[in-house]
């Protein structure tokens, strides 16, 4: 009877440790069943970012696809250069603007090939080829793609225009010289026809004569100014004193301007303290031009001025008058060819001016003055 009392306890401790068994198995068929939904759960999630990744290699072949094709068909060249310079990639087009592969090489040796032409990121081959070249940067690889347009047709349109444009403007200049021509020579045809009159006085004939010779100096004139024009006036460009210039340009016009009663006032600058580049000859031609131009159009009594100043490496010869000014629809056209605003005008006189400035490395232009007159500015650069 003891010995049955004495095994009660451990019998008791085995039931309970089998019971909390139990219960650490369920938990554990719990927790195994939990981790099986999670699982099941991870595995679905997979299957669809496998899926979305499945379709995105998909749709990114395909776009590489397209991408190549449109490459293969496009009209420019295209090169990809590694971020060492090296080309990694280069398209069709490419092949054949180059002349031949270029896949492997350092750009720095391929350059070469493009011979640099007058116009910017513009270039030639020695086939003749006109290319633009531009950059840019792939900002993820480091690198740069080269792009290669053929403008070759473009040129080659440009210059026809260009000598169409010409080819026009002669004819412009040559119908508009004729009409200039016309007038003296038809005055002076009418002045030789009453040479032929038996019952002309002596004086009459000699009034003739005077006025033939006046007509075909005007013709002459107009020929010499016409040659100087077409030709250029500027030989050879050489360091001139300004202030002898000034001194043989007002020797010259001071007479004209006493002769109608008008007040010539010509700046004055120390020898040798003012240098410019120039043709003496043709730049005492050109400032001639624009006194004269100033005299027809001052009222007796006036003042015209020949003033100076300086900046940024140029000199300004200014002309100033007190006439009518510049209508604003003119100021546009008073420097082409054959456009005048005076009565007896040839139109190339302004036309030669602006001619020289710019063959001397300036410029010409004119504009009202706030008081009444025009102004003429005739910029030189400064001897260096």
């Amino acid at each position: 009877m003891a010995k049955n009392v004495s095994k009660l306890p451990e019998q008791q401790q085995l039931e309970a440790a089998f019971e909390q068994f139990n219960a650490v198995s369920d938990q554990l068929i719990g927790a195994y069943r939990q981790l099986e939904g999670q699982v099941a759960v991870l595995n679905l999630q997979l299957d669809e970012a496998n899926n979305a990744l499945r379709q995105q290699v998909e749709a990114n072949a395909s776009l590489a696809e397209r991408l190549g094709m449109l490459l293969e068909a496009l009209p420019a060249g295209v090169i990809e250069l590694s971020d060492e310079g090296r080309v990694v990639s280069e398209n069709p087009t490419a092949i054949q603007m180059l002349g031949r592969h270029v896949l492997g090489e350092a750009w720095g040796d391929v350059l070469p090939l493009l011979q640099p032409t007058e116009l910017a990121q513009s270039y030639r081959l020695e086939n003749g080829c006109h290319l633009t070249l531009q950059y840019k940067d792939l900002p993820g690889s480091g690198g740069k793609i080269a792009l290669l347009h053929d403008v070759t047709r473009l040129n080659q349109l440009s210059g026809e225009l260009a000598r169409q444009e010409k080819l026009a403007a002669m004819g412009s200049m040559a119908a508009s010289l004729a009409h200039q021509l016309r007038t003296p020579l038809s005055t002076a045809l009418l002045y030789a026809a009453n040479l032929k009159k038996t019952d002309l006085k002596e004086e009459d004939r000699n009034r003739f004569i005077d006025k033939i010779l006046t007509r075909l100096k005007a013709l002459e004139g107009l020929i010499q100014n016409m040659l100087g024009f077409v030709r250029g006036q500027v030989m050879e460009c050489e360091p001139l004193d300004l202030a002898i210039v000034l001194d043989d340009l007002h020797a010259v016009f001071l007479p004209q301007c006493q002769a109608r009663n008008i007040e010539f006032v010509c700046a004055t600058v120390p020898p040798s303290a003012i240098t410019v580049m120039g043709d003496r000859k043709a730049l005492l031609g050109a400032m001639t031009n624009l006194l004269e131009n100033a005299l027809f159009f001052s009222p007796e009594g006036s003042r015209i001025e020949l003033a100076i100043s300086q900046a940024d490496g140029m000199v300004c010869l200014q002309v100033l008058d007190a006439g009518p000014g510049i209508a604003q629809a003119e100021q546009a056209r008073l420097f082409e060819p054959f456009y005048t605003t005076r009565s007896g005008g040839t139109g190339l006189g302004l036309a030669i001016v602006k001619k020289v400035a710019e063959e001397l490395g300036g410029h010409v232009d004119c504009r009202n003055r706030p008081q009444g007159g025009a102004r003429f500015d005739f910029f030189l650069p400064l001897s260096q």
